[in-house]
């Protein structure tokens, strides 16, 4: 009896109970082809997400804006600057001298976005919000917001029209 049991215990240290080295191969190259084919559309996602932040952010500068002309019933002036690092867009309320401009908020815009602001008419270099729901100069305003990290992504303008009216859509190009 003593024997047969030395037999059984034998066959089972024969036997392995792991992975071969070609199984462990098969499974990291599978893995390796389904990351490969899943990286490309997670950075386009990310780009796009970045594109929407950047959108909101810029929506509600100009949403804000808006708003403390008409609460503090006088002149706001929104001023993007993108030669700052991060990029910046300000607003600041025109006061009556003696009192100097006082800044309200300022906004930073991520390094990887591309912004490119079109105001019309062109002599208008920042946009001012009057009091009475009105930009000053009659000027309108089209930003257009891609991503820097990826070509692929969904570019989005924001729009404010001469009554500050500010509707964000889908289009224009990188």
């Amino acid at each position: 009896m003593n024997a047969s049991t030395n037999k059984v215990a034998q066959k089972l240290r024969m036997t392995s109970s792991g992975f071969t080295l070609i199984e462990l191969m098969v499974t990291i190259a599978v893995l390796a082809i389904i990351v490969s084919i899943a990286a490309p559309s997670i950075s386009t996602q990310l780009a796009n997400q970045r594109v929407k932040s950047t959108t909101a952010t810029i929506a509600n500068a100009l949403k804000e804006a808006k708003v403390e002309s008409i609460i503090r019933r006088q002149n706001v002036e929104l001023i993007y600057d993108a030669t700052t690092t991060p990029k910046t867009i300000t607003l600041k309320a025109i006061n009556t001298p003696p009192v100097s401009d006082t800044n309200i908020s300022v906004y930073n815009i991520g390094k990887q976005s591309i912004i490119t602001q079109t105001i019309t008419p062109s002599t208008v270099s920042n946009i001012i919000f009057q009091p009475n729901k009105k930009i000053a100069n009659n000027a309108t305003v089209v930003y257009t917001i891609c991503d820097s990290g990826s070509n692929s992504e969904t570019p989005k303008q924001v729009n404010l029209n001469n009554i500050a009216n500010v509707n964000t859509i889908n289009a224009g190009s990188c």
